[in-house]
């Protein structure tokens, strides 16, 4: 049964209750964020019970060691943590000298307030003490126009008695990450001062691998008017500041805190503290107002773009509009250094920042919702680690690049072997996500230039990875983990062998497009092609003429095949319940694998074979990865299996608001974020491109009175609207569009409109 925290509300993320059970998930569901930096939603006043205390900055990590007893040639030298940063968010509070603590405080009229419109967060609550009622009111964002800068404010109202209320803003590097290293801690202290504007500056512990130690100065100023008394304070890895106020009834205070964060990725050591006090110097130039309104219409210009009307259900409304939030607090592709993190700015699980699941869904997504060179940003992140991928694919003693299954640099930083040996497939998608946006935008500069050498590795990659069978005349791939994680080291995985071909085969065609000086450079033998072009045309496909399905590998019909309704609920998720090995045997599947290329390569089958596909493997899935309940949604809905669809919707949508896989005190599902748009505008929308052609294919979900979303598509911007009866598609921007609707060609000068099928 759900349990929700939070009040349904089309735009905000908010509750009454003070959730002390369940405070973890609340923090994790008020997490905010600007791409550059961010933290979990941990109280300013602080909280001395249960607590994820979490601050992290974009690209800022820690090289951990991998060696253990069972380590094997080709293993990763290292594991790459996200690593918790100096928490600058406190502004401790004291009543008559007594600290605030809603974890032992009589308090009322508690509430909190994420507001997914401007990327603010807001808290208030009337703590008693003795005879003294006060009313305490919190606001904090980080700018979306300033990304080295963050605004806490805390107001205080007396509203019975009198006392001495005493707010101590503070910066705390004493942090450790508690998800790994037993709470190590992975900070030095290299100088502190308080003063105006206070100063800690840290730098990460060394390690033994090369890896840059990275150091970062966190300055705040702050503001506040006729105070009684201000002094300032310091201690090991600490400064902070304390700002007494006597107030009667009825008589208020106000401190903002101004908090400016710089890091040795952009700005050298010894300029550190001049970068944050200039910062700090522009914010109090334009003012907390101004820093605020700048901020919201920032965010404003975003959901103008992005954002996705939804009529007659605030949950599914709630739903994507809080992916859609999460997403851009995390990535909104300002730095080509960065990436999609699988847990954002929410938690540091999953260690490292960039996963497969950035091209396989994020990129669908943002060539859609975003500037294009957001897209661009991420594809040249993968150009620019072409190096690392060559280290991984020698690693391995293969020729090519193996694109890393986690990494920061490039360089793989993994040490589950199930994964980062065996989950190849994501090579494929690092090229179908340039085929992704060569296909969506028509431009193909990039993919001349610069993805034509991605390419290029990953198809000599897999053509040193596969065998030829000399029994069954035909190519393989053994020992691989497709992208269902239940099962570990298969041979012949479907989806794995499949996209291998596809590659090659998309490879071979751009190849044929690129400048005669491209070709000298890249030196693609005829040998080579040759070599390829036989892989591709005798490459092993499991298959069941029976069944009439792509099997997912060689012995996957082996198993005791059985639905996912045949399990007692008490043992779901099963991977908290059942042991490894159980999960490895089982038939289940934890996400998309089969279905995952039917996705991708939507256009080479027909739709027998795809409902032939859904039936048999969706009822054997369990979803307990965040990123498949969207593919099965969109293939749901185009196999007109309506009902199914919007169920799929929810539980990618509401995932963590609702807690589906009971893992939200973690952090955020960040990475499958993108999976309730794609379920929309993919699913539900039916929209589609290929072969130059825009393609809608809509229908209105039961539940729903209608729905609306902006794509951006080759130079312009469309308004699609769909309601029960009718789809309407107008010309923002832009110039004149041929598109399809049901099949029916539509000349798109103004405004189209057709009547639901």
């Amino acid at each position: 049964m759900i349990k929700r925290l939070f009040e349904v509300d089309p735009w905000k993320i908010a509750s009454s209750f003070l959730e002390k059970e369940d405070k973890r998930i609340q923090e994790s569901l008020t997490s905010i964020g600007n791409g550059y930096m961010g933290m979990r939603g941990n109280f300013e006043e602080g909280y001395s019970e249960d607590s994820h205390l979490g601050t992290y900055l974009a690209g800022v990590w820690f090289p951990d060691k991998t060696r253990v007893g069972w380590w094997k040639n080709g293993y990763p030298e290292y594991f790459g943590k996200v690593i918790n940063a100096t928490n600058f968010i406190p502004i401790e509070l004291y009543i008559n000298d007594q600290k605030v603590d809603l974890a032992k405080d009589l308090i009322k009229d508690y509430k909190i307030e994420l507001d997914m419109k401007t990327g603010i967060l807001y808290r208030a609550f009337t703590v008693i003490k003795d005879e003294v009622e006060i009313r305490f009111q919190f606001k904090r964002f980080v700018s979306i126009t300033i990304k080295e800068l963050a605004l806490i404010e805390v107001n205080a109202e007396v509203l019975q008695g009198e006392a001495v209320v005493t707010f101590v803003p503070l910066m705390d590097g004493n942090v450790s990450n508690e998800d790994s290293n037993y709470e190590e801690n992975f900070w030095l202290e290299i100088e502190r001062e308080s003063g105006e504007k206070s100063h800690l500056t840290t730098k990460t512990i060394p390690n033994v691998f090369g890896i840059d130690q990275f150091t970062v100065t966190t300055m705040m100023q702050t503001l506040a008017e006729d105070a009684e008394d201000r002094q300032t304070t310091e201690g090991f890895m600490e400064v902070r500041e304390e700002i007494s106020y006597k107030l009667a009834a009825g008589e208020k205070a106000c401190v903002t805190k101004l908090v400016s964060v710089v890091t040795s990725r952009d700005i050298v050591p010894e300029k550190q503290q001049t970068a944050a006090a200039v910062i700090l110097d522009t914010a109090l130039a334009k003012g907390a107002a101004d820093l605020e309104a700048e901020h919201i219409a920032a965010w404003a210009e975003r959901w103008h773009k992005a954002d996705v009307v939804i009529e007659g259900d605030d949950e599914s409304q709630q739903g994507i509009r809080f992916n859609i939030f999460q997403l851009f607090s995390t990535y909104y592709g300002e730095d080509s250094r960065l990436n999609v993190g699988p847990k954002g700015f929410t938690g540091e699980k999953y260690g490292g920042a960039t996963y497969w699941d950035t091209e396989a869904y994020i990129v669908p997504m943002y060539l859609s919702v975003a500037d294009e060179s957001v897209t661009e940003q991420l594809l040249k992140y993968r150009f620019e680690q072409l190096p690392g991928a060559v280290h991984n694919a020698e690693q391995q003693g293969l020729k090519g690049v193996l694109y890393p299954m986690v990494t920061f640099n490039g360089i793989e930083c993994h040490n589950e072997w199930e994964i980062t040996f065996e989950e190849i497939h994501r090579n494929s998608t690092v090229a179908y996500a340039i085929y992704n946006y060569t296909n969506y935008t028509g431009k193909e500069e990039y993919l001349l230039t610069k993805g034509i050498d991605v390419l290029t590795g990953i198809s000599r990659f897999w053509a040193d990875r596969v065998h030829y069978s000399e029994r069954a005349e035909r190519y393989m791939i053994h020992g691989v983990t497709g992208p269902n994680e239940y099962e570990n080291n298969v041979n012949n995985n479907w989806y794995t062998n499949r996209m291998a071909v596809w590659t090659l085969e998309y490879t071979l065609e751009s190849l044929n497009k690129i400048s005669i000086a491209k070709q000298a450079e890249l030196n693609v033998t005829d040998e080579e092609i040759t070599y390829w072009k036989d892989i591709i045309a005798n490459m092993y496909y499991p298959y069941d003429e029976e069944l009439g399905v792509f099997i997912q590998h060689d012995t996957f019909l082996d198993k005791d095949l059985r639905p996912v309704a045949s399990l007692d609920a008490a043992e779901r998720p099963i991977n908290q319940h059942w042991s490894w090995d159980k999960i490895l045997r089982s038939c289940f599947i934890k996400q998309a694998d089969v279905m995952q290329g039917i996705y991708y390569l939507n256009q080479e089958f027909t739709m027998e074979e795809k409902q032939r596909n859904f039936d048999f493997y969706e009822p054997m899935t369990v979803h307990e990865s965040s990123l498949s309940p969207s593919i099965h949604a969109v293939l749901a809905a185009e196999l007109g299996k309506k009902e199914k669809a919007v169920e799929l919707y929810a539980r990618t949508a509401r995932l963590d608001l609702d807690n589906y896989n009971n893992d939200t005190e973690d952090g955020l599902h960040i990475t499958s974020m993108s999976g309730g748009w794609l379920a929309i505008v993919q699913g539900f929308a039916g929209m589609r491109t290929a072969d130059e052609q825009l393609v809608f294919r809509p229908f209105c979900p039961a539940g729903w009175n209608g729905y609306n979303f902006m794509i951006k598509y080759r130079g312009r911007l469309l308004h699609i609207t769909v309601t029960k009866e009718t789809v309407k598609v107008t010309l923002v921007e832009g110039e004149p569009l041929t598109f399809k609707i049901y099949d029916e060609i539509q000349e798109l000068t103004t405004e189209v409109s057709v009547a639901i099928q």
